[in-house]
């Protein structure tokens, strides 16, 4: 992927991601219980009660959505710009499996796109002690992404 790309696809993917995610710079336990500070970022350099710099939380966007779009391209190179940014999003939120394991997948692969933009909003679930619960941030989110994955497509 060229570096032009990957910056327009991140670009496109951050706007999505930053609204929806808020700013924390304190780390705190999201809804399906997992530790994430910032604008969504998770791992086990996350540290309880840690005060995170602004300059720590973009860098922490930045490089999760390089990372989501790379794991879109990796599954579904060339795709349109726009799709790539919503999927790559969904993958930033949800998990590689929205874009690489997917009925969406499919329809990506074969290049209907449309038919793939429109599979985003099943991804309004997260696993709530042990049951799965539609959130309205993620309703509202999904709306967003397929609204953008739509632009420009015929």
């Amino acid at each position: 992927m060229s570096p032009d790309r990957m910056k327009a696809v991140a670009a496109i993917a951050i706007a999505l991601a930053a609204p929806a995610e808020g700013l924390r710079r304190v780390a705190y336990y999201d809804p399906p219980g997992i530790l994430t500070v910032c604008r969504g970022h998770t791992g086990p350099d996350v540290v309880k009660n840690k005060v995170y710099s602004l300059a720590e939380c973009d860098k922490f966007m930045t490089d999760d959505m390089r990372k989501a779009v790379l794991i879109v391209e990796r599954c579904h190179p060339n795709l349109p710009v726009n799709v790539h940014a919503a999927f790559s999003d969904a993958v930033f939120n949800m998990g590689s499996p929205v874009a690489c394991n997917s009925t969406a997948s499919k329809y990506l692969d074969v290049g209907n796109y449309l038919a793939a933009c429109n599979q985003l909003p099943r991804w309004n679930k997260a696993k709530i002690m042990g049951v799965y619960v539609t959130l309205p941030g993620l309703v509202t989110r999904r709306a967003e992404e397929v609204e953008v994955c739509l632009e420009g497509l015929e």
